[in-house]
Formats: structure tokens, sequence, C-alpha cells
């Protein structure tokens, strides 16, 4: 389960678990159930709902429904009760691509997993130096100290795709552009307090950048997810805790201890 730190959706309407990521085993199912059986391991991504007939939604864009999607968490059902708590962008990435991955933590350590397991050349790019040895332990071809202009220049013109997980304050545009390719995309998952400066229009233009964003994937995305993970024999980093222990794991948590999820088990 992850269990949001700052909690950016709105007011809260309590008592809930901001946690969007949630797993389990089946001990019931209901009599309209088909696809599970009790003693099946599943999984909730952040989205639990949505309305099943508007256009977006019967074209399996559920994340998109047009009617309204339903949270996991500090949400409500189309009956009115609330949610209580308890991922992901796509690209055609192949062997042919050049990844790089902004920002080493939760959610990019995913980045690099599926990156290298679809065959794509991964680069790690943090401001510091100090997830080097973790991002090369999970895979990545190299490594980039965003701040080092020298580290970046390297890198002009190479990325196909760069996936932004996690940024400061002191975020830019420009750096990150020179090291895309004509026609390079830049993909952001990341979900600060704070507003991304203006797009510098001109660089957009010339090398024909491709901006994009996403919230969650569709139901049938997290299914394929699974099975390419499990196909390529996938594994999170993660450490258990008891759900006794939650105010250790907040503790550790911003302590920044994560490699590079935790898990509250009941």
């Amino acid at each position: 389960m992850n269990v949001e730190i700052k909690f950016w959706v709105g007011p809260t309407d309590y008592s809930l678990i901001a946690g969007h990521e949630i797993a389990g085993v089946v001990t019931k199912v209901g009599k309209n159930v088909t696809r599970l059986k009790v003693s099946d391991h599943a999984g909730i991504s952040p989205q639990c709902s949505s309305c099943k007939s508007c256009s977006r939604c019967s074209s399996s864009e559920e994340n998109l429904c047009e009617t309204k999607i339903t949270l996991t968490y500090n949400d409500h059902w189309p009956t009115g009760d609330k949610t209580f708590g308890g991922y992901a962008d796509k690209w055609r990435g192949d062997q042919h691509s050049t990844v790089g991955i902004l920002g080493i933590g939760g959610l990019g350590h995913f980045g690099i997993l599926f990156a290298k397991a679809m065959g794509a050349t991964v680069i790690g790019l943090f401001s510091s130096d100090r997830k080097r040895e973790a991002a090369l332990e999970l895979g990545c071809d190299d490594y980039v100290v965003t701040k080092n202009a020298e580290a970046m220049a390297k890198y002009t013109n190479k990325l196909t795709h760069i996936i932004c997980t996690g940024v400061g304050e002191d975020f830019t545009w420009e750096p990150y552009f020179n090291i895309l390719k004509a026609n390079g995309v830049f993909i952001n998952v990341n979900a600060p307090e704070f507003s991304y400066p203006p797009v510098p229009l001109f660089m957009l233009l010339f090398k024909q950048i491709i901006v994009k964003g996403s919230l969650t994937g569709t139901p049938s995305n997290t299914e394929e997810m699974l099975q390419f993970a499990a196909d390529k024999n996938i594994k999170a980093w993660y450490k258990k805790y008891s759900m006794k222990d939650v105010n250790k794991v907040i503790e550790d948590f911003r302590a920044g201890l994560p490699r590079f999820r935790f898990v509250l088990e009941n």
C-alpha cells in the first residue's frame, strides 16, 4: 500500500487511509464475480471505478472517463458511500530506445526495471551522486548527475524518452530538452506541490518534442503490466512493515530510507 505523506487531492473527508496501491489475497467474492476466486492474489489501481458507458470507457480508456472516475480514497462511489483507501504510462519502447529515468525513488525504480526488461538502454538521472550505486544495481546502463553540466552535455540529443518521476523546485525544462533527440518524448508522472516553469516553446518546436502526462493506467494496462512483470521476472525492491509500525514507516520515509518501497502488511 502506498501511503501519501503529503495529501494533494483536496479537502479530506475523514476517516481514511491515504493509500492508493493496494494488494492482497481474495477471501470472499460476490455472486457476479467471474474473474477472481478465493485465494487469488489481487490488486487495485488508484482508480477503482468508472461509468463504463461513456465514449472513453467504451474505448477501454476508463482512466479518462467523461462521467466520473472513483479513486481508492477520499472519494465516493455512485451510491454515495465513501472510499477509504488501502501506475502508469506506456510508450513504444524497444532495444532502439534510450530512456532517461528522472528521479530514482519508488516510481523511478519501477521505471528502470521495466525499461530494462523492454530492452531499452536506461540512463538514471538524479540531482546528486547519492543514488548511483542503487541505480546501477537496478540495471541502469549509465548514471548522470543532472546538476553536472558536463555530464549532461555528454547525452545531448541522445535520449528517445525521459520519464519524470520526481524533481525539485529548481526544475527547468531546458537541460532535459537538450538531451532528448528530435521527436523525443518527455513523460511526466510527477505530481509536486509546486508548479513547473513555462515550457520553452522554441525548443519544443525546433525539436518536435512531445510532452505528455499520466495519472494512472486502465484496468487492461494494469493486467498487461502484471503479466509482463511475471514473464520477465521483474521484482520490486521493498521492505515490509507490520501495520502496527505505521508511525515508524512514516519516520523512515521522511528520513529517505526506502529502497524503494515500504509495504504495510496486516
